[in-house]
C-alpha cells in the first residue's frame, strides 16, 4: 500500500531517515558511482596531473547531481512500468514513499542545482555538456527510445558517455580527441555491459512491454552483439596509443584486461550454444555483466595512474 505520510507507529526521526532514504534512491546511486568512477581519472589524465582542488570538486558534485537528477526524472517517468516489474517495484514511487509530485520537485531542484555548481564551480562549456547529458537521458532514452526499440540502450547510453566530455571540458575548456575516443569507449561498452543483465529480468521487461535486446532476442543472437560489442570497445580503447597519448599503465591494463573481457564474451557466446537451463544461462549472462563493470574501472584506473608514470609510448 502506498506510504505518502507518517506510518502511525513510525517516530519522526524513522520518518525523516526514511523520507531521506528515498530521494536518494530517486538518484539510481550505484549509477552515479560508475559515472563517477570515469570523471575523476579522466580529468587526471587532461591534466597530466592533480587538477585544482576546488574544480574537482565542483565536477564532481555537479556530475553526480545532474546524474541523480536524470536518473530522478527517469524513476518519474517510468513509474508506470516500475510497478509491473520485480526489479524495479521497490523503488519510492512504486511503494508510496515518495510521491509524483515530490518526485518532480525533487528532480527538478536537483537538475538546476547541478547547472549552478557547474556554473559556477567550472565553465560555460561543462554547463552546456551537464545539461546536454541530463536531455539526452531523460528525454532522448527515456521518453523516446526505451520502449520503442531494442537499440534503445546503444543511443540512449550517449548520455551515460557524457562525464568524460564533462571532465576534460572542466580542465581544458575545450573537447579534445582523447575525451572523445573516452567517450566512444563507453559508448561501445555499454550494449555488453547492459544486454546480458536485461537477459536476465527478460521477464521483467517483457512484462513492461520494453523491447529491450537482451528480453526479446534469443541467447545466442545476444550474445553475437555482446562479442562483437566488446571487441569495438576494446579496439577503441587502444587507439590513445597510437594517437600519442597514453603510457606504459594505460596500454598494459587496457590491453590485458580487454582481453579478459573480450575472452568472456567469447564464453558466453560458446556457452549459448550448449544445453543450459535458463537459470545457468542467466547465471552466465551475469558473469560477464560484472566483468564488464571490472574491465571499465581497470581501464579508467590505468588513466588515472598513467601521466605519473613516463611519458606516452608514442609522444
Amino acid at each position: 500500500m502506498p506510504r505518502s505520510s507518517r506510518q502511525p507507529d513510525e517516530s519522526t526521526g524513522d520518518f525523516v531517515k526514511r523520507k531521506a532514504g528515498s530521494y536518494v534512491a530517486l538518484t539510481k546511486p550505484r549509477v552515479i558511482e560508475l559515472l563517477l568512477v570515469t570523471t575523476l581519472p579522466t580529468m587526471i589524465f587532461a591534466q597530466r596531473g592533480f587538477p585544482d582542488v576546488w574544480l574537482m570538486i565542483a565536477t564532481l558534485v555537479g556530475g553526480a547531481m545532474s546524474a541523480g537528477a536524470a536518473g530522478s526524472f527517469n524513476c518519474y517517468l517510468d513509474r508506470d512500468m516500475d510497478k509491473l516489474m520485480k526489479r524495479t517495484k521497490g523503488r519510492p514511487l512504486v511503494t508510496g514513499d515518495v510521491t509524483p509530485r515530490e518526485a518532480l520537485i525533487f528532480s527538478w531542484v536537483l537538475a538546476i542545482a547541478s547547472l549552478a555548481v557547474f556554473w559556477f564551480g567550472t565553465n560555460p562549456l561543462t554547463t552546456a555538456l551537464g545539461l546536454a547529458a541530463i536531455l539526452l537521458y531523460v528525454v532522448l532514452y527515456t521518453m523516446i527510445l526505451k520502449r520503442r526499440t531494442s537499440q534503445n540502450i546503444v543511443w540512449g547510453g550517449i548520455a551515460g558517455c557524457m562525464p568524460v566530455l564533462i571532465a576534460w571540458a572542466a580542465v581544458t575548456e575545450t573537447v579534445e580527441w582523447p575525451a572523445i575516443i573516452l567517450f566512444l569507449v563507453i559508448f561501445l561498452w555499454t550494449p555488453p555491459h547492459y544486454w546480458p543483465l536485461s537477459m536476465k529480468y527478460a521477464d521483467d521487461y517483457n512484462a513492461a512491454s520494453v523491447p529491450m535486446l537482451g528480453a526479446i532476442a534469443n541467447a545466442r543472437r545476444v550474445s553475437v552483439q555482446v562479442v562483437l560489442y566488446a571487441w569495438a570497445t576494446v579496439v577503441c580503447s587502444l587507439l590513445l596509443l597510437p594517437m600519442g597519448y597514453a603510457g606504459i599503465v594505460y596500454t598494459a591494463v587496457a590491453g590485458g584486461a580487454g582481453i579478459w573481457f573480450v575472452y568472456e564474451s567469447h564464453v558466453l557466446y560458446r556457452e549459448t550454444q550448449r544445453d543450459h537451463s535458463p537459470a545457468e544461462m542467466n547465471r552466465k549472462a551475469m558473469k560477464v555483466f560484472h566483468i564488464s563493470i571490472t574491465y571499465l574501472s581497470l581501464v579508467f584506473v590505468a588513466l588515472a595512474f598513467d601521466p605519473f608514470v613516463g611519458s606516452p609510448l608514442f609522444g
